[in-house]
């Protein structure tokens, strides 16, 4: 198997954990905020990445993994930037209208091309710019009900915004540029993100709900479902950093976006939840959007991919002229007609 096999089922199954583990998280933490009323999602996501850095920290002492030290500066940065970005999600979505909360969330993908464009000379065709209009384009459909607008909301959104663009961003540039993977990039951030919620969390939790995280009743169901949602989550944060290793920031958002379409489809069909032809509709163009922009990345991969092998093969061309020229030169100049030696007769 080639590399380039390789490196595309890496990525398909980068791409499935984050799908699956990604709605089983949601539909469990559904359970737990819905049914069993533990509403405070973000001292909840920092026991997630406390779990997530315990775990990793067993595998690396069991040698799953390598660590690899590189900039501290860029790992507490980037740490305390990602456990941020979440937190104001959560104050967007608690001081904004679902509907409002909703298209914050659309906006990302725009607002992470427009970073790219500007800041890192990226290029997006047009077939790509299309399928990710029909995607957004459907996904509002679905899920864009009410739009109630307030100040204060509007600037966290946009706060929100904007830190989870740079944060993802920053997710797949550092990789690349300290040559680290996923698993060594989550392990040594972990710590950062998850103090900041630690200490950010149930204060915000406070805000948005009026109740104290640490005066909820912990029955054993209420703990058990905790526990199973820390568990699913390790798999959620690792998957998160893969994906956008693998792919990109964009990528990761159309991912995104299919999870929530899958969540969607889920809760009608399993819980039952309210349905109308209008989120059928909003689906299925979403749908078309993600086949779209899934096909265009095939097709643009693939001409990078020959454009890399044309350029190889002509380098390699270019390095063997010259040793052909020296070789025959050589065997010219050592053609000299035979001398008759006296001596040797």
């Amino acid at each position: 198997m080639g590399e380039g096999e390789k490196f595309q089922l890496g990525t398909l199954g980068a791409l499935s954990l984050s799908v699956v583990s990604s709605v089983s998280i949601v539909i469990c933490n559904k359970a737990l905020m819905s049914s069993l009323n533990f509403i405070f999602a973000t001292t909840l996501t920092s026991w997630h990445l406390l779990v997530t850095f315990c775990s990793l920290h067993v595998a690396l002492k069991m040698r799953l993994f390598e660590h690899k030290p590189f900039d501290q500066k860029a790992v507490m940065g980037f740490g305390i930037l990602n456990g941020t970005s979440i937190g104001l999600l959560n104050l967007s979505l608690g001081f904004n209208s679902v509907g409002f909360y909703q298209m914050t969330k659309l906006a990302i993908i725009p607002c992470t091309i427009l970073l790219e464009v500007l800041f890192l000379g990226k290029k997006f065709s047009r077939r790509i710019q299309f399928s990710l209009a029909t995607l957004l384009f459907g996904v509002g459909i679905a899920t864009v009900t009410d739009l109630q607008l307030n100040a204060l909301g509007s600037f966290l959104s946009f706060l929100a915004v904007i830190t989870t663009c740079v944060a993802q961003i920053m997710t797949n540039t550092i990789q690349k540029k300290f040559k680290v993977s996923s698993t060594q990039l989550l392990y040594q951030t972990c710590p950062y993100q998850a103090a900041t919620l630690l200490i950010i969390g149930p204060y915000l939790d406070k805000v948005l709900t009026d109740l104290n995280v640490f005066y909820f009743k912990y029955t054993t169901q209420v703990t058990c479902v905790i526990v199973l949602s820390c568990l699913i989550s390790i798999s959620v944060n690792f998957s998160t950093f893969l994906v956008i290793g693998k792919t990109s920031p964009v990528t990761y958002q159309v991912l995104g976006h299919l999870k929530t379409c899958l969540v969607l489809a889920f809760g009608y069909i399993i819980v039952r939840d309210p349905f109308s032809w209008r989120n059928i509709l909003g689906i299925l163009v979403a749908m078309v959007g993600m086949l779209l922009y899934s096909y265009s990345s095939i097709l643009e991969n693939q001409q990078k991919a020959a454009e890399i092998a044309l350029q190889a093969s002509q380098a390699r061309e270019g390095e063997l002229d010259p040793l052909i020229n020296v070789e025959n030169g050589s065997a010219i100049l050592n053609k000299r007609p035979l001398v008759w030696n006296k001596e040797k007769d």
